[in-house]
């Protein structure tokens, strides 16, 4: 049967404690025991599914974890209070002093501090690569490679990792893959294509609402279990937990997760192809001119389309910064970091979220100082938003065009 991740979402069904058609938010930091033996049992692990302290787990964060282990058919998942939470737990379960990291050069800024700056501290290091160059990644992995790390959808670049080949590359080698799939979810299945671990921060498409933060580790249950051991589990004893309230939020958002995807993809694209006939350097795995474009269609599900991000470069960051803040002005979204709100989120990567990387290294992969990551909103009329933007680039010299429009 074909994997079909939005109705593997909808076919799990659970009921409130009074049989609400939402379940019961479990607000307790602590839970009882009806015998001091089953307690000793969860301390040592044998007891998997009894709740014992919320940090460990709870009701409401294994439902979602649930839905989300159903979304990317993975055995398991287990969600934390954000998505660097997910990737430090993930980075320290795997690797120890001594240890060595293949990474995707393009990734979120966060991840890249946490690998180029903090990690060298534990005696683990990092190369990083282009994720697209297969010959290059494999020539990376040495005899100390407990781990390889991209991203499905690269941010901010946008660079598509072929992850069947990654995944097939890891295994000859004997290291695991782990993939974090937040630009793509629902698009992209790195699960079904081979990765060994899929991380998701629920802060941007999957929640969609930009009221709270969260991830997911999302991978078999052996893995998810270990993370969550009470002795040397780093999802445990780092202490990165949702709360179960927002638990309980993310997975009312996420039942429309499908409706909002087919909506972003359907904006972005319209909005790639109409800038890019207009001249401008657009990036979108959507348009043909993409490098990635043929390999994400080979390894994407196509009802959801090719996702809500793109990329324009305007040519300077006084242009892109000018064009934000007209655009903000105009009501035609946020001048925001994040992404996957209903309204359009757009920032220059080059001095926010990827501020973390050296500007030399941020020149030799490709990101510019004019570079703007739009994250494309729910917009119900996108023409009129086209429109819109196009009278703010004319208005500012970017577009040629009568200045009357603006």
């Amino acid at each position: 049967m074909e994997f079909n991740p939005a109705n593997n979402i909808q076919d799990l069904q659970y009921f409130g404690e009074f049989g609400g058609v939402n379940p019961s938010i479990s607000d307790s930091s602590t839970y009882t025991f009806l015998s001091a033996k089953t307690m000793f049992d969860t301390f040592e692990g044998n007891t998997e599914g009894c709740y014992l302290y919320t940090r460990h787990s709870s009701p409401s964060n294994l439902y979602l974890g649930e839905a989300l282990a159903a979304m990317e058919g993975t055995a398991s998942a287990n969600v934390t209070a954000s998505g660097m939470g997910a990737i430090t737990a993930v980075v320290l379960q795997l690797c120890n002093a001594g240890d060595h990291i293949v990474s995707s050069r393009t990734i979120y800024g966060g991840t890249y501090a946490f690998m180029k700056n903090f990690l060298p501290k534990l005696g683990i290091d990092t190369s990083f690569v282009d994720i697209t160059d297969l010959q290059k990644v494999e020539e990376a992995i040495g005899p100390k490679t407990k781990m390889l790390y991209c991203e499905s959808v690269s941010n901010p670049l946008l660079e598509i990792a072929d992850i069947e080949k990654l995944a097939a590359l890891a295994k000859r080698h004997g290291v695991p893959l782990v993939v974090d799939n937040t630009f793509s979810p629902l698009t992209i299945a790195p699960g079904k294509l081979g990765a060994d671990v899929v991380i998701h921060s629920l802060t941007k498409f999957i929640n969609g609402s930009s009221d709270c933060v969260g991830g997911v580790v999302c991978s078999t249950t052996d893995f998810c279990l270990k993370l969550k051991d009470v002795n040397d589990g780093a999802g445990m004893l780092l202490g990165s937990t949702m709360d179960s309230l927002r638990a309980s939020s993310v997975l009312k958002n996420l039942r429309t997760l499908h409706i909002r995807m087919k909506k972003h993809s359907e904006n972005t694209l319209f909005l790639a192809q109409r800038f890019e006939a207009d001249g401008l350097r657009v990036v979108y795995p959507g348009l043909e001119s993409h490098t990635g474009h043929h390999i994400l269609k080979r390894q994407m599900n196509p009802e959801y389309g090719f996702g809500g991000m793109m990329t324009i470069d305007v040519g300077s960051l006084d242009k892109a910064n000018a064009l934000m803040e007209l655009m903000q002005t105009r009501n035609l979204g946020y001048l925001a970091v994040s992404l996957g709100f209903y309204k359009t989120l757009f920032s220059a990567p080059g001095t926010s979220t990827s501020s973390e990387i050296p500007e030399e290294e941020q020149k030799e992969m490709g990101l510019s100082d004019g570079l703007i990551r739009f994250s494309i909103g729910l917009d119900n009329d996108i023409a009129r938003t086209y429109d819109m933007m196009r009278q703010c680039m004319v208005a500012l010299g970017i577009l040629e065009g009568t200045r009357a429009m603006a």
